[in-house]
């Protein structure tokens, strides 16, 4: 028996120490190939700049390499150098100096597209469709949005020297504006909606998200005394995990898991759980979300989604399972790094996009819903993994891509109502206004006056359906049917205009009442008419409905 056992260790010390080579020899290959790697990328950039016919832009030649080697991982993993700190600041803080708009650009032209409340800008008097023309003394034209936005940033407290060209207006107007750091609320909008329900409009996951929204949900709560409260995460793209986590220790007891990493190396594992007591232990939740509800805010829906603490309503989400992390490189550079997956309390991780495998033309693989494995939630209810949240109740936008996508692509709406704001001092409030039926009239002999035109993605589909089977030789066998169907595709401004009348005009309004009201006013314009909201609504009103839902 002595001798087996001697035996059978040295059989284990053997395995154990096969493997430990095994570990290492595949260590020093990987370590060769990068060394050998680095050293032929570092020849031919010497051979280039010894022998190639024209001077070499080092910065540009090697910040296409790097973009090119980061383009076939995942598009999170980027690289950002010294001029992008502000960017990198931008999205972990929401914060930055300057004046306080955004901008955009068309025809060689960047002008004001919004203004924020309350900010520089708006306080100076800045206005929805004002055209940049000179910054500082510099002449903008030709310039792109990305140039004009890093030139309007600077140090608090500087002055930036603006010339407007204000639409309908012959003479350019100018403007003295102090840069102020600027802190975007992460909660765009919170108040009563139904019966007696809470409503939280969140628009990111910045380093102040859960403070803001601890702010909102007790103030719903002490102040206005909701019996029911929704989260809206549509369109959130999520942000810093820590935030995430700290809003589900909102509604769930003290302790609880929300969150676990795993990634290439074990000591960067991480499980997350709340630290505080909740706020609305018991309250009834329900958490809006759409297709591109992503990373944190998928962690913020799916963990309660698992916890069996609040019921999803809308569409499923993006599906990104995947962890960054802020990496500092030489030169005050920085790159962002994907290091882990995210996993929640079922253990599923709801990567959708496997960025590891490609089909032959390059194209990360979607997981198929064939090829997901079913989790368990706290009580038992199956969900998903591979594929984003799934709703618990599935509510679909029944806004179609029409000849509404051009008119916003084009700007037509946008010009419309700044030419509505330039002759109407006021107007009503949000939840009252609406363009008339003789406004809308005019917005169509606007649209003709712009001599707006479009081609409906369908035929566009269609010309390349015939350019193939052209090249493989159908295209007379499949003439007649090919002209038959594009006769029906061409588009007819008029009748479209009347068919998507509804769409367009809440468009329409919607960005009338941004110009007086700001995102705020957008929010409560909209909020009365979102199906999604209504749907929730509903399920307060059925509590047992809304509990089986829960499995209560």
């Amino acid at each position: 028996m002595i001798r087996f056992r001697k035996f059978y260790l040295l059989i284990i010390s053997l395995i154990v120490v096969s493997v430990w080579v095994l570990a290492q020899q595949d260590a020093n290959e990987r370590r060769f190939s990068m060394s050998k790697n680095l050293d032929v990328f570092n020849s031919v950039v010497r051979e280039l700049d010894a022998f190639y016919v024209d001077t070499l832009n080092y910065e540009k030649v090697i910040r296409s390499g790097i973009d090119n080697m980061l383009d076939g991982l995942d598009p999170y993993t980027v690289y950002m150098p010294k001029e992008e700190t502000d960017e990198l600041k931008m999205m972990t803080t929401g914060e930055y100096a300057g004046i306080g708009a955004l901008i955009g650009g068309k025809s060689g032209q960047v002008f004001i597209s919004e203004p924020y409340e309350g900010k520089p800008a708006a306080k100076a008097g800045l206005k929805a469709g004002d055209v940049v023309v000179e910054l500082d003394g510099l002449n903008l034209k030709g310039k792109s949005t990305s140039d004009v936005s890093a030139l309007l940033k600077g140090q608090p407290k500087t002055i930036v020297k603006l010339k407007i060209q204000r639409p309908g207006e012959t003479k350019v107007r100018s403007f003295e504006i102090m840069r102020e750091r600027i802190v975007i609320n992460p909660v765009v909008y919170y108040g009563v909606v139904g019966n007696n329900t809470g409503y939280v409009l969140l628009n990111e996951f910045t380093s102040n998200a859960a403070e803001e929204m601890r702010v909102a949900l007790l103030e719903l709560k002490n102040k206005y005394h909701v019996t029911s409260m929704v989260i809206d995460l549509r369109e959130n793209g999520g942000g810093i995990i820590d935030e995430a986590v700290k809003m589900v220790g909102y509604f769930v007891p003290k302790g609880t898991e929300v969150v676990s990493t795993r990634g290439k190396l074990k000591q960067w594992d991480r499980t997350y759980r709340t630290i505080n007591e909740p706020i609305l232990p018991d309250m009834p939740l329900a958490i809006l979300v759409s297709q591109n509800t992503a990373s944190a805010s998928e962690i913020l829906s799916g963990s309660l989604q698992d916890l069996d603490r609040a019921v999803i309503v809308g569409v499923r989400t993006f599906g990104k399972g995947l962890v960054q992390q802020i990496r500092q490189l030489p030169y005050e550079g920085h790159l962002k790094v994907t290091i882990a997956k995210y996993y929640i309390p079922s253990g599923r991780c709801i990567q959708a996009i496997d960025y590891s495998n490609r089909t032959n033309d390059g194209n990360p693989i979607h997981v198929a819903d064939s090829l997901t494995h079913e989790f368990k939630t706290k009580i038992g209810r199956t969900v998903r993994d591979g594929g984003g949240i799934r709703p618990d109740v599935e509510v679909r936008d029944s806004m179609k891509m029409s000849i509404v996508y051009y008119l916003i692509s084009q700007n037509v709406i946008f010009d419309f109502a700044t030419q509505y704001a330039q002759t109407h001092a006021t107007i009503a409030e949000p939840e009252k206004f609406k363009i008339t039926d003789a406004e809308y009239d005019q917005f169509k002999q606007f649209v003709k006056s712009k001599k707006f035109t479009y081609t409906l993605q369908s035929d566009k589909l269609l010309k390349n359906l015939m350019a193939t089977a052209k090249m493989e030789g159908y295209d007379e066998a499949t003439a007649a049917d090919f002209k038959a169907l594009q006769s029906k595709l061409i588009p007819n401004i008029d009748k479209d205009l009347e068919t998507f009348q509804k769409d367009i005009s809440n468009l329409i309004n919607a960005e009338i009442i941004k110009r007086y009201y700001y995102q705020k006013g957008v929010v409560r314009y909209a909020l009365p008419q979102d199906k999604v909201l209504l749907k929730t609504e509903e399920l307060f009103r059925n509590m047992s409905a809304f509990n089986k839902i829960l499995g209560k």
